[in-house]
């Protein structure tokens, strides 16, 4: 089934996710009840309460649509939907504002519109490819921005990475690029930076899951960047097992030129 994305469904699975950002700042982070997946990371009631607001409700309004959640689970096909019901609960439960719910629809395995919520700061990002990008208050209910990528600066790029998560191969790919500048951050955020213009890029050079990374990927290629692999090629979704080796996301295209790969 090829979904059929308009304005108005944007605007219902805005509404849904802001519905299902609400459950989470429900309870203080202290009173979580929680648990230790086998990878050890930690999943609590607020990610699967979110996760039970987004599933029924993704089921009414694209019904037939298969859904694949980071705690449920699924089964890809060439155009489903990815759900990330708490993203970087790490960050929720050391007290920090830098978690996200992520909610991204994917056809012919290509992100094709992607929302990311940051409830603590009761801000959203949506974008939906090929109609652009923007920033929406969630309270009060207003004030909404559109937002792009910046072109590339002349006096040194800034890369967001990752905050709880910054690997070695990640940080010796900062470190080679010319007089760049680091901005640490959680969770899908550090896609909403690049794509408000805020930061230039954000590589991810560990393993991670497509559900991390879909939305952020939509949003930010509605905004006017790209996200590749570290050698360039195009990122697409559907893998087996939903893993993502790893990632470069550019706000700017020509900002590609300055990778220590592309430099030699």
């Amino acid at each position: 089934m090829s979904p059929a994305v308009d304005a108005r469904l944007l605007d219902e699975l805005t509404t849904l996710v802001s519905r299902a950002a609400a459950v989470v700042m429900a309870k203080p982070p202290a009173s979580l009840a929680r648990r230790s997946k086998s990878d050890l990371s930690p999943v609590t009631e607020a990610d699967e309460a979110s996760e039970g607001i987004l599933l029924e409700g993704l089921a009414r309004l694209l019904p037939g649509l298969p859904v694949v959640s980071e705690e449920a689970g699924g089964v890809a096909a060439p155009d489903f939907v990815l759900v990330d019901p708490l993203d970087g609960t790490r960050e929720l439960l050391a007290g920090r504002d830098e978690f996200t719910v992520n909610v991204a629809i994917i056809a012919d395995r290509r992100p094709l519109l992607g929302i990311v919520c940051a409830p603590a700061l009761a801000l959203l990002w949506r974008g939906l490819v090929g109609r652009g990008a923007e920033r929406l208050a969630l309270a009060p209910a207003s004030g909404r921005i559109a937002i792009r990528t910046r072109p590339r600066p002349s006096d040194g790029l800034i890369a967001a990475v990752s905050r709880s998560h910054l690997d070695a191969a990640t940080d010796a790919f900062v470190a080679r690029l010319p007089k760049a500048t680091r901005l640490l951050c959680g969770s899908a955020l550090k896609f909403c930076r690049v794509a408000e213009g805020a930061a230039d890029l954000y590589p991810r050079l560990s393993p991670t899951s497509e559900w991390d990374v879909a939305a952020g990927h939509a949003l930010l290629a509605a905004a006017g960047g790209v996200v590749t692999t570290p050698g360039g090629a195009a990122l697409t979704y559907g893998r087996p097992g939903f893993g993502v080796p790893a990632f470069i996301a550019w706000g700017d295209v020509a900002s590609m030129a300055l990778s220590p790969q592309a430099r030699g």
